[in-house]
This record gives C-alpha cells, sequence and structure tokens, in this order.
C-alpha cells in the first residue's frame, strides 16, 4: 500500500501553515512550467505534510496567472496522495454567512483562459469528473473539524469564474438562482488536475463574504477577503483548534490506503484510463507526441 501523504494548498490569506514542524523548503521542477513557488514539508502529529501557498507569498498570482499543471505536477512528485484545498469564496446563502466553512462536494468550470489537462494531442484521455471530491476524504475533514470544535457545513457546489474581477450583480444573482453555494477563483481546474493525476481532493472553502447580492453586504474587496481568510484560519488558534492547524493535525486517522490510486479510481467511480496513464503523460512532455503514441501501441499507457 502507498504511504499516506497529505497536501495542503492555501488560498488567499494563507502563505503558511501553522503547526507545520521538522519543516523544510523544496523547489522541485515541472516540465509544466513554473509552479506558484517552494513546498514546505514537514508533519504534524506524525503525518506526512506537504504545504504550497497557491498565490505563493505576498499573494503575487492572480488566479489566470497560476500555473494549475505545474502545482499539482510538483504536489504529486512529492508523493502527496491526499490533497486538501483551503480557498477563501464568496457565498450565495443566507445559512453560509462570512465566517462559515463549507465541504464542497460539487463543481462547475466557468473559467476559460487556463489550460485544464495534462492530455491533449497526441495522447486522448477521457477523466470522469461526475464525483471531483473524495468522499472519504471529506468524511475525514468532517470528522476532524469535529474534534476541533469547528462547525462546518456539508455538501455545496463551488462555481469557479475566471476572475480576477468579482462578480457583476447580475452574474451574481443568476449564480445564486441557479442554487450554487460558493464562488471562488481558484479550484478549477485544480480538481480536474488532481483528478487526473490521481490524487484523492477536497476543498475546505473559506466564506469571507456575500459576493455582491445580498442586500446589507458592501461590494467584496481583495482586502476584505485576504484578511477575513487569514482570521478564519486562525481561528481558536490559541487552543490548538485553527482549522489550518486542527484539520491536518487529526487528519493522521487517514489510513495508509488514503494514498492507492486503486482506492481512488473505486472511491470516485472512475478509472476509465489505464494505470500509470498520468505519469507516462509527464514523462513525455517535450519529447512530442511520437513519445505517447509509442507507449500507448506498446500498452504501457
Amino acid at each position: 500500500m502507498a504511504k499516506a501523504v497529505l497536501g495542503i494548498i492555501g488560498g488567499s490569506g494563507v502563505y503558511d501553515l501553522p503547526g507545520l514542524e521538522n519543516v523544510r523548503e523544496e523547489r522541485i521542477a515541472s516540465p509544466w512550467g513554473e509552479p506558484s513557488g517552494a513546498l514546505r514539508i514537514g508533519e504534524m502529529s506524525g503525518l506526512p505534510v506537504v504545504f504550497l501557498p497557491r498565490h505563493d507569498k505576498g499573494h503575487r498570482l492572480s488566479p489566470s496567472d497560476i500555473n494549475y499543471r505545474a502545482n499539482i505536477d510538483i504536489l504529486k512528485r512529492a508523493g502527496v496522495t491526499s490533497l486538501v484545498s483551503l480557498s477563501a469564496c464568496g457565498s450565495f446563502r443566507e445559512e453560509l454567512p462570512p465566517g462559515s466553512f463549507l465541504l464542497v462536494d460539487q463543481f462547475v468550470d466557468r473559467t476559460h483562459k487556463r489550460e485544464s489537462s495534462f492530455f491533449g494531442r497526441g495522447l486522448v484521455a477521457h477523466v470522469s469528473m461526475a464525483h471531483p471530491v473524495s468522499p472519504r476524504l471529506r468524511i475525514h475533514l468532517a470528522n476532524a473539524a469535529l474534534a476541533a470544535g469547528i462547525e462546518v457545513k456539508r455538501d455545496g457546489t463551488y462555481v469557479c469564474m475566471e476572475g480576477p474581477q468579482f462578480s457583476s450583480y447580475a452574474e451574481s444573482i443568476t449564480y445564486k438562482q441557479l442554487g450554487y453555494s460558493v464562488i471562488g477563483m481558484t479550484n478549477m481546474p485544480e480538481a480536474k488536475l488532481a483528478r487526473e493525476a490521481e490524487i484523492c481532493y477536497a476543498t475546505v472553502a473559506m466564506v469571507t463574504d456575500f459576493d455582491c447580492w445580498h442586500p446589507d453586504h458592501d461590494a467584496v474587496t481583495v482586502q476584505d477577503i485576504i484578511k477575513g481568510s487569514h482570521q478564519q484560519c486562525r481561528k481558536g488558534q490559541g487552543a490548538g483548534r485553527g482549522p489550518c492547524q486542527g484539520f491536518p493535525a487529526r487528519a493522521r486517522a487517514v489510513p495508509d490506503w488514503f494514498g492507492s490510486c486503486a482506492r481512488q479510481r473505486a472511491d470516485h467511480g472512475a478509472g476509465r484510463t489505464r494505470p500509470g496513464i498520468a505519469e507516462k503523460a509527464r514523462r513525455c512532455r517535450g519529447a512530442g507526441a511520437e513519445c505517447l503514441t509509442l507507449h500507448f501501441q506498446a500498452g504501457n499507457i
């Protein structure tokens, strides 16, 4: 069985991981380009943890400028088997006010400027996204939150917009009427790429605002989002109960079979592609379609 390694991607305002011990920084090269930054590799309660700030320190990368393929690739190369995304989001529901946490189970992709797959010319793969979030990872996150005394809402749809502009009022009202739960700018194509890389994926949406649909809520600003997510990630931290510390620290209960690609495929009802397909795609990056074609004809993919 593969050893479980927990990966955590920090969103706006989350540039470090409280409680990470024996930390070392490591820069891993990717054939897909430049990732957001160096990985911070350490452990929490004996569980190997790899942390990556999505926007890099200082929030230097906008959502459209993030190299999602390189980020997922280096996390995979670092041995990550389960990946938790911490993401600041706007809410479309009264019952999800600022300060709430939501465990997302579905996504709607409204982005249009991003590379969203490791596959392409020379190697075609169709990967199921019917259930984009690992149900077992969500259960572990919910249990970790409960143990930490943190209330989380379960089940909700995250609509990912391109950005970097926020929604117009008409867009905000439309998404609300469609029944979506939260809106953000970064979890797509991140979730799609994690699926292709055979990494279990889940999102903890940290609600910082009501987007712009709410009549009693001011228009959201970047400063509000960063301040809100920074405060949420450290909520109760003095008692060792901050979510950015509490979730991973209690996730040591994740058993080694969580890192199994075979179990992940059964988890999601996916697995329509042969084992190792993402790895072969990475190895052939830059070698041209001939490399991929030879692997496919030889039955290696």
